[in-house]
């Protein structure tokens, strides 16, 4: 008797795939401050990861965004606009290149960054305390050179 292909046990241990790991592992971990944020702002990721972008470095253009965040253009644009909608930033046309606009977060944008910042902080705390000092640190070390293999 042939076996049934529906019978067939691969011998790939999705759990185990690294990138599959990664991926579970950062939406798990995630999901407690992103909370904060949707609760506390009706912020999407995005939305958060642009205006910590924008409180981390100051102004800077959707394009800077889009490339240090890795995120797609579109993604950066919605977002853009979604905080500007909520005054949580500005967009003023480049003196140089009419065709780009620096982005600047508003004093409300600077009050909700700095709010979500201490949340942030107290949470990855939390989540370094599950390690050992060593343990954190070594995944630090490992995550951010996934993070910059390109």
């Amino acid at each position: 008797m042939t076996q049934d292909k529906t019978d067939k046990k691969d011998d790939f241990d999705l759990q185990e795939f690294l990138p599959y790991l990664l991926n579970r592992a950062a939406e798990e971990s995630s999901l407690e401050f992103q909370q904060v944020y949707k609760d506390r702002y009706g912020m999407l990721r995005t939305e958060w990861r642009v205006l910590f972008h924008l409180g981390n470095y100051g102004e800077m253009t959707a394009k800077d965004i889009g490339e240090r965040a890795k995120i797609h253009k579109t993604k950066v644009s919605r977002a853009v606009s979604k905080l500007e909608q909520r005054r949580y930033l500005t967009r003023t046309r480049s003196l140089s290149d009419r065709r780009v606009e620096e982005l600047t977060l508003t004093t409300t944008g600077h009050a909700v960054y700095r709010d979500l910042r201490k949340v942030a902080e107290q949470y990855d705390a939390k989540l370094a305390g599950l390690f050992s000092q060593d343990e954190s640190d070594l995944l630090r070390k490992m995550l951010w050179r996934l993070a910059h293999m390109s």
